[in-house]
């Protein structure tokens, strides 16, 4: 067993451990000992090649396919330096004054959410796209909406020097997207804080950390680890639990905390998606230009957002219905597809929880509520309208019956879509925007949460969380700005009490 002592360490290196890591970085001028763990590799610029199942496997825990404990489910989340912020596609908005209102966290403020969001916006150069940049799977839906009569809304990106390549779920090939491995890992390491990949955090103990970390393996991408391969005793005066939404649950679990917290692992919601693809008569322009570019926001109304997308060859594939022949010609009418992205904005409930099992890993325990189907549902029957007033032929739709239809029946939808025929197993499903499971809430109701509103582990005065495990509820938009907004103010209150946390000369910053 390799001892290491420092001060902080921070566990996760994506919205949340990268933000963090950011703002504590200048106490290391005062001699504050900051070191961020990440069990993912660091990636170089040329090996993100945009091959699929290449990066997939490179990029996101069980290359993608991680899937809940009944099996209905895929969920996608970065396992890389950078965490989920090397795959996402840049969306960057500001969290509803409606949801952080109801989330009736004390002490948490929707203006300083939306103060401390556009603070990163600005620094991670968030900005609407320009026309040329707009491709016509985005220009068709935009076209569809104001047929149909929905109002889409373009969204604001995190990207720079964007060459349209449509490849931001497999890690931007051209150095584009602005995450947490581009702007704040690299200036928090610019000014002293200390990182190691490949690196696993087993467990928490008092003020301590087992490590693993691994060997790179032949063929694996990735840079070796800072550190020689072996196990590690990690002592901490503070540890930042920054693992993501199922990571940091999963970790605190096994570590033993869930005597003394009963609501750890709770409220995990996910953004249930389906992708919803139609034909159309000539080829569209989808694989070029930025994939996400607009979206209808029917969150308040009725429980979904709908989004542009480009998912590639084997993504899409695995979400259409069927098989043999007609499932191989949809396929072969790739070039010709329109695609939506339908969320259902799922609330917290309590069976929908991160659990961990004998051998500590993760699982993720997810049914579908009657409301989230009922959301989707009306999700796909208004993407399927939008796909009509676009012009297409026909619109594939998991949850109708039959899953292909056609023009003519454009007039039917809401009898051909419908809940009964939504089955879960046997429709696939997937989400990315995984939330909850260490709720945010009344300092010390350890019944209802895990932290208070600055990420203080109830009882725990060492021991802070900083990401998106902190929503006690579907935040209902892409999370990555709220995340790093609650990270920021995390790392804002561990700079004011640092002298108590750290010791003399470990003054705020």
């Amino acid at each position: 067993m390799i001892e290491r002592e420092y001060d902080v360490v921070i566990v996760g290196s994506g919205a949340g451990g990268g933000t963090v890591a950011q703002e504590l970085a200048p106490l290391v001028k005062d001699g504050v000992r900051v070191l961020l763990l990440e069990q993912g590799p660091r990636l170089g610029d040329d090996e993100f090649t945009g091959r699929e199942v290449e990066m997939a496997d490179a990029l996101y825990e069980d290359g993608g396919g991680f899937l809940t404990a009944d099996g209905t489910m895929t969920l996608a989340f970065g396992r890389v330096f950078g965490g989920s912020t090397v795959v996402y596609t840049g969306t960057s908005l500001v969290a509803p004054e409606r949801v952080i209102r109801g989330w009736n966290v004390p002490d948490l403020a929707h203006t300083d959410v939306a103060r401390r969001s556009a603070k990163f916006a600005e620094q991670n150069n968030v900005h609407l796209f320009t026309p040329d940049l707009i491709n016509d799977n985005n220009r068709l839906f935009v076209e569809g909406c104001g047929k149909a009569g929905y109002r889409a809304e373009q969204f604001p990106l995190n990207v720079k020097g964007c060459k349209g390549s449509s490849l931001c779920n497999l890690g931007c090939p051209n150095a584009a997207k602005m995450g947490t491995h581009r702007i704040q890992l690299p200036g928090a390491q610019s000014q002293g804080v200390q990182m190691v990949t490949r690196a696993e955090v087993l467990k928490i103990g008092e003020r301590s950390l087992s490590v693993v970390v691994r060997a790179k393996k032949e063929g694996e991408k990735g840079a070796e680890s800072e550190w020689a391969p072996g196990e590690y005793h990690v002592g901490a005066k503070l540890i930042v639990v920054a693992g993501g939404a199922v990571g940091s649950p999963a970790l605190l679990l096994r570590s033993g905390f869930g005597t003394r917290l009963p609501a750890l692992g709770a409220g995990f919601t996910c953004h249930p998606a389906h992708i919803l693809v139609a034909e159309h008569e000539r080829p569209i322009t989808n694989d070029v230009g930025h994939p996400k570019s607009y979206y209808v926001d029917r969150a308040a109304e009725e429980g979904y957002v709908l989004e542009t997308c480009m998912y590639f060859p084997f993504t899409t594939a695995k979400n259409l219905t069927g098989f043999g022949p007609a499932h191989s010609a949809l396929m072969r009418a790739f070039p010709r597809l329109q695609m939506i992205l339908v969320l259902a904005c799922d609330k917290a409930v309590p069976h929908n929880r991160v659990t961990v099992d004998r051998d500590g890993k993760a699982v993720v325990r997810y049914r579908f509520t009657p409301d989230t189907v009922e959301a989707m549902v009306r999700a796909t029957r208004a993407s399927a309208r939008i796909f009509f007033a676009a012009g297409a032929l026909r619109v594939h739709a998991p949850s109708a019956d039959p899953p292909l239809i056609e023009r003519r029946d454009a007039a039917r939808l809401d009898e051909l879509i419908a809940a009964r025929h939504f089955l879960a197993g046997k429709v696939s499903v997937s989400a990315a925007h995984l939330m909850g499971g260490c709720a945010m809430g009344q300092p010390g109701d350890t019944a209802a949460s895990v932290t208070d509103a600055w990420g203080r582990v109830h009882g725990l005065p060492w021991l802070r969380v900083a990401d998106a495990s902190l929503f006690p509820d579907s935040l209902e938009i892409n999370p990555y700005l709220t995340i790093m907004a609650l990270a920021d103010r995390v790392a804002e209150r561990i700079r004011s009490e640092a002298r108590d946390l750290l010791g003399a000369g470990a003054g705020a910053a």
